[in-house]
């Protein structure tokens, strides 16, 4: 004789099946084993199509600067979705390097007329830490400081059907606003991006 535990809401449904429908112990499992395939493959049909998260990398450059950034994305409830950027930024011409994070809240919306592209817009606050070793005529130890500005962006992306990579191509200036105000408009940025 086979004993059941009927605790918990599996043993109520082994319960109703076996007891109250008279259902065949082997047809019970045979039962058991579609529904287990069943919601497999509605579970990996679903993470298949909810990829929220993008990781990758975003590249920018103009006269005599070029920038590197680790840039990651999260979907909110559309059309929401934020960026958050660490990147690191060179500038030949004034021997500065800056460090910042940048985040960004977007609007993404889908071009109905082209399949699988996309526009966003959006603005945030970005961070900056720089060092400099300054044009003076004597020897000057590298110097520190911080900067805060926010940005504004607009851009367009590209999501493949086959893999799970987004393409983008984006303008983001920065108004300066902390030590002093600067506007610093040329920032064109391509990326790529594997979505989780």
């Amino acid at each position: 004789m086979i004993f059941y535990n009927y605790g918990g809401l599996y043993g109520k449904f082994v319960y109703f099946c076996l007891h109250k429908h008279n259902i065949p112990l082997i047809m019970f499992i045979k039962m058991k084993k579609t529904i287990l395939l069943v919601v497999a493959v509605m579970g990996f049909a679903f993470a298949a199509k909810a990829q929220n998260n993008a990781i990758g990398a975003r590249i920018s450059g103009g006269n005599q600067w070029y920038c590197a950034e680790i840039s990651y994305q999260r979907s909110l409830d559309a059309p929401n979705r934020i960026e958050t950027d660490l990147g690191y930024r060179v500038d030949d011409e004034f021997d500065i390097g800056y460090l910042f994070l940048t985040g960004v809240y977007q609007l993404h919306f889908d071009i109905s007329s082209a399949k699988n592209l996309g526009w966003y817009f959006g603005f945030g606050p970005r961070l900056e830490i720089l060092y400099y070793d300054g044009h003076s005529g004597y020897d000057n130890p590298i110097n520190f400081a911080g900067a805060v500005g926010v940005v504004g962006q607009v851009g367009m992306d590209y999501h493949f059907n086959a893999i799970p990579l987004q393409l983008a191509l984006d303008f983001r200036p920065c108004l300066y606003l902390v030590p002093t105000t600067v506007f610093r408009w040329a920032d064109f940025g391509l990326s790529i991006r594997y979505k989780f």
